[in-house]
């Protein structure tokens, strides 16, 4: 009996490492040459394979891709080219990372941008153009991720978009040929450093890389079949072809091919949902009509201290599930409208103790929601005023305030559509907000440019809830320069439906003179609402909660302002 229990579990070992060898074996051949050169293997990845959306055949010779990596900085000796480039095999494609490193007090993408690595790119690049394999030349990369392990990391996404375009133009003059590869970690937030479409040919994102190690800005997801999915859908506005690698160095996953294959199976599945209705890109916003004229001046003002003020014409409110069964939605929202004031509508799909609130996004698609949907629109569809409709906001900030938060984002872009296509009348009154935080990461939950009519921001002077001096708060045009950016895979108006500043009279004043004339200076904000009132205690914890109100002198102050818009 003994022998016949070794005999099967050498079997069983056996069977296993077979099965092992093969699935190893799927993996592309990858790495001929590891070029070693004073990085080590730093950036010898492995291929796991390329996702090409407009594209269903293959990409040749990746499977065969030769890894090498230079450091350029102001002590590299051009010389040093050739004996980089001598060992490769002619025959298969090469991936070149190039690094450029900073002397000590200089900021290394102004560098770049002043030239000062001009003349080692060209050289570079000559070299390049002496050998006859195709080269596909990465520069800086997983510049996305928010620590400092390399020099070009936690930079400005503008600098870092004028260097790379600086770096691309300099290597196309010297070797046209020179395949040109953007590449990401595939980090929350790369869009924001996309440089466009006509400096890249290609897309990297890699797999468990040191970079992301070293943060905890967002919460780990150990499921690496949803960390490629995510990873491939934060590039879907730049329909370029992907290449899915893994760093050297991590814990080998056997399956990683297996699960590429599956995350790409899950896109194609999802496909008219994820690419509905999306723009390319638009680093260049066409004039608005619309906005060429005073914005649109709102508040939420439930206490009514500014809300009847003759320079406001909407007013903002919250509402949940349970404002339909007591009938608190329909009361206020009768009382703006009879102040012949417009709406903004910011509903919240939640406080429902019938329903599961972890699942709000799922029981939306299901239609558990349909008779508050129902109510909803019938009330907001019979009157003249226009309703702002906003739905499940600042979904994109990875907490737990809401539970729409940290959740996958097809699934919110799912729920979303549902909600913003229940409108079955078509009601023209009804405007379709969209409504991100600004944060990091937002433009993964885009829901499609046929249900949104506005994107809406929140912009709070607090950037951080530890922070209790209002002097350190963020100016508003810093604020909102930065959200804007994220936002410029859109073509949409801007409603800033949430916004405040805290601390004394005089601060708040001064903070939003500036605002006023960054908002005059801005032609596509539409409209802005102030939040006049205390924020919600539970979310501030142990420290005092921020008081956005202002009086109404300071209010008043700030339409004057506005009103000098031309």
């Amino acid at each position: 009996m003994k022998n016949s229990k070794i005999f099967y579990l050498a079997a069983f070992l056996t069977g296993a490492a077979v099965i092992l060898i093969g699935i190893y074996k799927l993996r592309p051949l990858v790495n001929n040459a590891h070029v070693e050169t004073e990085n080590g293997y730093k950036w010898n990845e492995h291929v796991i394979g390329v996702y090409d959306r407009g594209q269903e055949t293959s990409h040749p010779g990746f499977d065969s891709l030769q890894f090498i990596a230079v450091k350029l900085d102001k002590g590299t000796h051009q010389n040093d080219f050739q004996s980089l480039l001598r060992d490769l095999n002619p025959k298969y494609p090469v991936l070149l990372t190039i690094e450029t490193l900073p002397s000590a007090g200089d900021n290394i993408l102004e560098n770049c941008i002043d030239g000062d690595y001009d003349s080692k790119i060209k050289a570079l690049c000559s070299a390049i153009s002496s050998k006859n394999n195709v080269f596909y030349v990465r520069w800086n990369p997983e510049m996305e991720v928010p620590v400092t392990l390399y020099p070009w990391q936690y930079q400005s996404s503008e600098t870092y978009i004028r260097a790379f375009r600086h770096f691309t133009a300099l290597c196309r003059s010297i070797s046209p040929e020179i395949k040109i590869v953007w590449g990401t970690a595939g980090y929350p937030g790369a869009d924001e450093y996309w440089p466009g479409r006509d400096v890249v040919d290609l897309i990297s994102i890699t797999l468990n890389t040191k970079s992301e190690g070293l943060t905890s800005a967002y919460p780990p997801e150990k499921d690496m079949t949803k960390v490629i999915r995510r990873k491939i859908l934060r590039m879907r506005f730049m329909h370029k072809p992907v290449l899915v690698l893994e760093a050297p160095g991590a814990v080998a996953d056997l399956l990683l091919t297996s699960k590429l294959a599956a995350s790409i199976r899950g896109i194609k599945e999802e496909d008219s949902t994820i690419y509905s209705f999306i723009n390319t890109e638009n680093n260049i916003r066409p004039y608005n009509p619309e906005t060429a004229r005073m914005p649109l001046i709102g508040v939420y003002d439930p206490k009514l201290l500014l809300a009847l003020s003759p320079s406001v014409s909407v007013e903002h409110l919250f509402i949940d599930l349970d404002n339909f069964r007591d009938g608190t939605f329909e009361k206020l929202f009768n009382e703006v409208i009879a102040r012949n004031h417009d709406v903004i509508i910011t509903f919240e799909p939640w406080k429902d103790e019938r329903y599961d609130e972890s699942t709000v996004l799922s029981n939306t698609i299901q239609g558990v929601y349909d008779n508050q949907f129902r109510e909803l629109y019938r009330i907001i569809s019979n009157v003249k005023q226009t309703v702002y409709l906003r739905f499940a906001h600042e979904m994109e900030i990875p907490i737990h305030r809401y539970p729409w938060q940290s959740q996958d984002p097809v699934s919110y872009i799912k729920a979303f559509r549902y909600f913003m296509n229940f409108n079955k009348t078509k009601a023209e009154n009804i405007k379709k907000v969209w409504g991100p935080a600004g944060d990091r990461g937002s433009m993964e939950w885009w829901p499609g440019d046929d249900v949104v009519d506005y994107v809406s921001m929140a912009i709070y002077g607090l950037p951080d809830k530890n922070i209790t001096d209002p002097n350190q708060q963020e100016q508003f045009g810093t604020i909102y320069k930065r959200k804007y950016h994220r936002m410029r895979f859109t073509d949409k108006p801007v409603f800033i439906t949430e916004f405040g500043v805290t601390g004394p009279e005089e601060f708040q004043k001064k903070w939003l003179e500036d605002a006023a004339a960054v908002i005059n200076s801005h032609r596509e904000i539409y409209g802005i609402n102030y939040f006049n009132l205390a924020d919600n205690p539970k979310v501030w914890g142990d420290i005092p909660t921020p008081v956005w109100s202002i009086s109404k002198e300071t209010f008043n102050h700030f339409v004057l302002i506005l009103s000098e818009r031309k």
